[in-house]
């Protein structure tokens, strides 16, 4: 079988993983197996091993080791650069491996999984550049006798916790830029998708990064990500997932007082005005809302829209719902895949009759989808919501959609804001002062304008409020997983202050 029918196609038996320290992968031994099963197809794919806190220990000791002996925090810009790029080329290398792997774990199509690795691919490129950029400041306006220095260092051993929804992509958006910087990582992936950050570790080894700078440890959050967060050796944790849980991260990294970057929940507003183009808005939000099932922390789940031209808009997106391609993400047609696990299957079912009960009005979806294996949802749209209701405060994580209407640019800004999150939001009109007013009074750490989800690595991504804390790459990225130093140089002879 070629590699191109390969992408398309089931394997036919399950792939096994140990896990990855100081260089060399360890076999999963007596500790115990994780079958990962297909959300599409209800077949094992992957068997990921349950590491121990005692795996824990003797990977942060290995990061640490690795760090303070400076086989990497000591290197030139250019020599992680060069790293970093090798890396880039490893992973189009396996991108067909690396894409399967994501969709089997993941639910996401195919199509999504391919443009997700060439996409990350990217993102290490970006930060190769960053490596080289990094740089401090100078002070020469100290006077004669003194001359002043800032300079960036590493912060140190970094432990990396990340999400099931966007296993890779979030991945690259972490792992290039603590590395940039100089510092070493323990990863702990998402126990039901861990397979391409471990493949990760391969190929950043066979790209030249020295043993003990990448590990990877596998097992659940409450044992294996909380025994990171709360580790004493380790400098900063990188968490992305819910706020539920980034709080608990919060409080386990009181320990040492280490620093955190946290990208947490959102509930993103989607902005229509009545002058946009409603055409292109209304794909917009369709997209918004289904690209990845809704499985997206910057799904743009809460329309807002215009009242003069909310009838039209809704019409114009139930009919692109209706025309969307959902199904086996096997198959390269496809638009939107499975949801990625039974319980978050049942939460959004969960919300969309709730919605039902509190009064909503269901425009289009509303339940799942029959099908012979997997789990799949119709993308649910809700009007008539007020602001009371659960579906417009929770974080559904699913494609649903709820529709709120406004009058005036005050009124959209009011509702966009009604919220305790502010990771992203989306503005669509063609008058510029508008947009202008609305992407500087949106509380939001991204914004865009007649787009959404849409970017690349060289601008910063965080939250605002509960959405999270810190801001991971652009050059911004880089300097996360630094700490500053300042240097005062006596130029001279000291002047007595003993006579």
């Amino acid at each position: 079988m070629d590699q191109s029918n390969a992408l398309h196609t089931l394997p036919a038996q399950p792939r096994d993983f140990g896990f990855f320290i100081d260089g060399r992968w360890e076999e999963a031994g007596p500790r115990a197996i994780f079958e990962r099963t297909s959300p599409a197809h209800d077949r094992v794919v992957t068997r990921i091993t349950r590491c121990t806190r005692e795996d824990v220990d003797r990977a942060v000791g290995v990061a640490r080791a690795a760090f303070e002996d400076g086989r990497w925090s000591r290197l030139s810009g250019a020599e992680r650069a060069a790293v970093l790029l090798r890396a880039a080329a490893g992973i189009r290398g396996r991108l067909h491996e690396l894409a399967l792997l994501e969709t089997l774990e993941t639910g996401k199509p195919i199509g999504q999984s391919l443009g997700e690795v060439e996409g990350g691919a990217g993102i290490y490129e970006y930060a190769a550049g960053a490596a080289r950029a990094l740089h401090g400041d100078a002070f020469n306006n100290l006077g004669d006798r003194m001359f002043g220095l800032v300079t960036r260092e590493p912060i140190g051993v970094v432990g990396l916790i990340t999400p099931w929804n966007f296993p890779f992509f979030i991945l690259s958006e972490r792992v290039p830029f603590i590395l940039a910087a100089g510092c070493t990582i323990v990863a702990k992936p998402s126990e039901v998708t861990s397979a391409t950050t471990l493949l990760m570790a391969e190929i950043l080894a066979e790209a030249g990064l020295p043993d003990g700078v990448f590990n990877v440890v596998t097992g659940s959050g409450a044992e294996i990500g909380q025994a990171l967060t709360e580790h004493p050796d380790i400098d900063m944790v990188s968490f992305t997932g819910s706020t539920a849980v980034g709080r608990k991260a919060l409080l386990a990294s009181a320990g040492n007082f280490k620093k955190l970057g946290l990208e947490l929940g959102g509930k993103n507003p989607q902005i229509v005005f009545a002058d946009a183009n409603l055409e292109d808005a209304a794909d917009g939000v369709v997209f918004g809302l289904c690209f990845n099932a809704g499985q997206c922390c910057v799904s743009g789940s809460r329309l807002v829209v215009e009242k003069s031209v909310a009838a039209q808009f809704e019409a114009l997106v139930a009919d692109r719902i209706a025309r969307l391609r959902i199904g086996d993400p096997l198959d390269p047609r496809t638009q939107m895949g499975a949801i990625v696990t039974e319980a978050q299957n049942r939460t959004i079912l969960g919300y969309i009759e709730a919605g039902g009960r509190e009064g909503a009005r269901l425009v289009c979806g509303g339940g799942a989808l029959a099908s012979e294996t997997g789990r799949y949802i119709r993308p649910t749209v809700f009007g008539d919501v007020t602001r009371d209701m659960t579906i417009f405060r929770e974080e559904i994580f699913g494609p649903v959609l709820t529709i709120s209407t406004f009058e005036t640019l005050d009124e959209a800004i009011e509702i966009a804001n009604d919220t305790v999150y502010g990771l992203a939001a989306s503005i669509w009109t063609t008058n510029l002062e508008t947009s202008t007013q609305a992407f500087r009074r949106v509380r939001a750490g991204r914004v865009w304008v007649n787009t959404t989800i849409a970017g690349g690595p060289e601008l910063p991504i965080g939250g605002f409020k509960q959405s999270g804390t810190g801001r991971e790459t652009g050059i911004y990225g880089v300097e996360e997983y630094t700490q500053v130093k300042t240097v005062h140089i006596a130029l001279g002879r000291r002047e007595p202050w003993v006579a």
